[in-house]
């Protein structure tokens, strides 16, 4: 299945609306990785040391939402059982990816509900992020980054409402490390090019782009779910 009904390959669609969400990842986990870089002793800010912390903590949080992503699919196997239901699964993750741009732009927050719902897992998971704080080893990192992988987020959320409906967990765990991939380099630019890149990234005309890039992907993938628009009829 090609959930994103362009004949796109998926992984590259969900690198690149990771990409796009690029200012809505600095908003979110920009203070974490500025957090990490002061809270490490200034005797030991070498730039190969604070590579090494920064990456171990974006691996940590990439290898959750592939956790993540396998078991929303596997939950997609059980549901998708029909045609019509798998076709209803594409339906939700289409209109996710609506309200992940809408959210992106600043035009409409109703996401933060939906964020709402991830914050009573959070509470139990956030007292073992701040236990691994300094972190000064690369494990920590990845620990840490494990950890925060699964900080409430709607855009998080939106790709993994794709996920499930593609109701295989190798496919949907690989998409959303595509997914995270594309988050990267947006995070990694918050240390010392984060007032020139992160000013354009969260600049209103960027964000606006970058909506209306993912609406139409997403539009597009519900053309395709209609009898007019799917392949063979």
């Amino acid at each position: 299945m090609d959930p994103t009904g362009l004949g796109l390959p998926p992984l590259l669609a969900a690198f690149v609306f990771g990409l796009l969400g690029g200012a809505h990842c600095i908003g979110m986990c920009g203070g974490i990785m500025s957090a990490l870089t002061f809270a490490v002793p200034p005797s030991m800010r070498s730039p190969a040391r604070l590579s090494g912390l920064l990456l171990g903590y974006n691996l940590g949080r990439i290898l959750s939402y592939m956790v993540a992503g396998a078991l929303v699919a596997s939950l997609g196997t059980l549901v998708a059982l029909t045609p019509a239901a798998r076709a209803g699964l594409q339906a939700f993750a289409a209109i996710m990816l609506i309200l992940m741009a809408l959210y992106i732009a600043n035009w409409w927050k109703g996401l933060l509900r939906v964020e709402a719902l991830g914050r009573h897992l959070w509470r139990y998971l956030e007292p073992f992020g701040k236990r691994l704080m300094p972190v000064v080893k690369v494990p920590q990192a990845i620990a840490l980054g494990a950890v925060w992988g699964w900080l409430p987020c709607g855009l998080v959320y939106s790709m993994l409402a794709w996920s499930l409906a593609t109701a295989d967990p190798l496919f949907g765990a690989s998409l959303m490390a595509a997914f995270g991939l594309g988050t990267l380099p947006s995070l990694l630019v918050t240390g010392f090019a984060a007032r020139q890149l992160g000013a354009l990234i969260r600049h209103p005309a960027t964000r606006a782009l970058a909506a209306l890039t993912i609406i139409g992907f997403a539009v597009w993938q519900l053309t395709m779910l209609l009898p007019l628009g799917a392949p063979g009829h």
